[in-house]
């Protein structure tokens, strides 16, 4: 644990973790469930550090079959998604207390939505810096490199994680998620 930054509470047998334990990681995001020979094994849960959780059944370390939950309660179901999909547009939190009156915009499902620093992106797990390419949460602690794996729902398309190319997540975060200044856009007058 040492060289990960990683902490490990639980009971170890012939030197590898086995049995019920909780593993957290430097990311602060916290397994809960059961190990076997240095894996998660069986049922376990990861809490993520946004207040999401991973409910799962694991074999030699792998996700088998699992729920995903969002912090604010919403599960995501990949057959029968439907929130915030092209037919109805509305955020979790709307669908639950209503839409606001006529000329106030809700941006995200966060109401109000966290400031973004000036020259950064929103991309729902922290503030990612397009010049560096590097995601901090919310924090401000070092997440990860644009398109390096994380356990999250992917954004682009309907598998539940995987890793996609540096450009690729890149461009999807310039194209899709909230900025941290304000642009004009449409016709301006000249003057």
């Amino acid at each position: 644990m040492q060289y990960t930054g990683s902490e490990y509470i639980g009971e170890f047998v012939d030197g590898r973790m086995e049995g019920d334990a909780e593993y957290i990681l430097p990311t602060e995001t916290r397994y809960v469930g059961e190990m076997k020979d240095g894996m998660f094994h069986g049922q376990g849960t990861l809490y993520f550090p946004n207040g999401s959780r991973y409910d799962a059944i694991w074999e030699k370390g792998l996700a088998v079959k699992g729920t995903y939950t969002f912090s604010d309660g919403l599960q995501y179901d990949a057959k029968n998604w439907h929130y915030c999909d092209g037919y109805d547009r509305r955020f979790y939190t709307e669908i639950c207390h209503g839409l606001k009156p006529t000329g106030i915009s809700q941006l995200s499902n966060m109401d109000p939505p966290r400031k973004i620093p000036a020259g950064y992106y929103d991309c729902g797990d922290g503030f990612y810096n397009p010049k560096t390419r590097v995601v901090r949460d919310y924090k401000n602690h070092f997440l990860r490199n644009a398109g390096m794996f994380i356990l999250t729902p992917c954004g682009t398309c309907s598998l539940f994680s995987h890793p996609h190319a540096d450009d690729d997540e890149h461009e999807w975060i310039i194209r899709t998620c909230r900025k941290g200044w304000d642009e004009f856009v449409g016709h301006r007058p000249t003057l």
